[in-house]
C-alpha cells in the first residue's frame, strides 16, 4: 500500500511538471500569434490609408495620377496659312455635277445598246416573255447579262 501511494504521489508530481511545460509552450505560441496579429493589423491600417486616398467610381476605384516629372511647355500655333480657296472650293462641285450628268447620259446609251444586244442574242419573243415574267425590262436585261456571262 505504501508502494501504491508513493507511485500515485510521484505520478501527480510528474503530471504537474508536464502540464507546466505544456502551459509554457501554449503561452509562447499565444505570444507569437499575438505578434503576428499586430503585424497584420498594421498592414491593414496602411492599406486602409491608401484606399482612403483613392477616389471610387461605383464598383471601380482608381487613384489620382501622379504629377508629370517633366515640365512641358505648349507650343504656340500659327494659322497664317489659311486660304478660303482651300477651305471652300467651288470649282470641284461644278466638276462633280458635270461628271454625274455625263455618266447618266452614257448609262442611258449603254442601256439601249444592251437592249438591242439582248434582243439580238435571245430574240424578241424571249425578251418579251422575260419582261412579262419579271415585270420590267431591267430584269430581262439582267437575265441577258447573266446568260452572256455564262457563255463567256
Amino acid at each position: 500500500m505504501k508502494l501504491w501511494s508513493m507511485a500515485i504521489i510521484v505520478l501527480f508530481l510528474f503530471s504537474g511538471c508536464v502540464s507546466k511545460k505544456q502551459y509554457l509552450n501554449l503561452k509562447n505560441k499565444a505570444i507569437q500569434q499575438s505578434q503576428i496579429i499586430q503585424e497584420q493589423q498594421i498592414q491593414i491600417e496602411t492599406l486602409k490609408k491608401k484606399r482612403s486616398k483613392q477616389k471610387s467610381y461605383g464598383n471601380y476605384s482608381s487613384s489620382y495620377p501622379d504629377h508629370p516629372k517633366k515640365h512641358i511647355k505648349l507650343k504656340s500655333v500659327e494659322d497664317d496659312n489659311y486660304s478660303a480657296e482651300y477651305m471652300y472650293p467651288t470649282a470641284a462641285k461644278e466638276k462633280t455635277v458635270k461628271q454625274a450628268l455625263v455618266e447618266k447620259k452614257t448609262s442611258i446609251n449603254s442601256n439601249t445598246l444592251e437592249k438591242t444586244e439582248c434582243i439580238t442574242m435571245i430574240g424578241q419573243e424571249k425578251f418579251d416573255k422575260y419582261t412579262k415574267m419579271f415585270g420590267n425590262e431591267a430584269a430581262s436585261l439582267k437575265r441577258c447579262k447573266m446568260l452572256k456571262a455564262m457563255k463567256q
